[in-house]
């Protein structure tokens, strides 16, 4: 099954709620975004921005349950947007437990 756009639009939304004041960064000059930019994501997640970049396209195949738990821990998820986080990398061949 192929869920890209729906894996990259849950991503993408989930990174754009939260601002770098919420996730304790400091904010430096003018911002282009109100969320977090997709290298304090990667930052955050202890992943490179390339990898950060390939999730946020919606490419989980193959992603790590403990990649999955840190991206959640980044994007502050709750338990159900979490959950639906692991289904879509399921759904796109990702780690079959949580």
């Amino acid at each position: 099954m192929d869920n890209r756009e729906e894996a990259a639009a849950f991503l993408r939304s989930r990174r754009d709620r939260i601002t770098p004041e919420q996730a304790g960064l400091p904010v430096y000059g003018l911002r282009r975004v109100a969320g977090l930019r997709r290298g304090e994501v990667a930052m955050l997640a202890g992943v490179s921005v390339e990898y950060c970049t390939r999730l946020e396209r919606g490419n989980l195949k193959g992603v790590s349950g403990s990649v999955l738990d840190a991206v959640a821990l980044a994007l502050r998820l709750d338990d159900t947007e979490r959950m639906h986080l692991y289904d879509l990398a399921r759904a796109a061949g990702g780690p079959a437990t949580q």
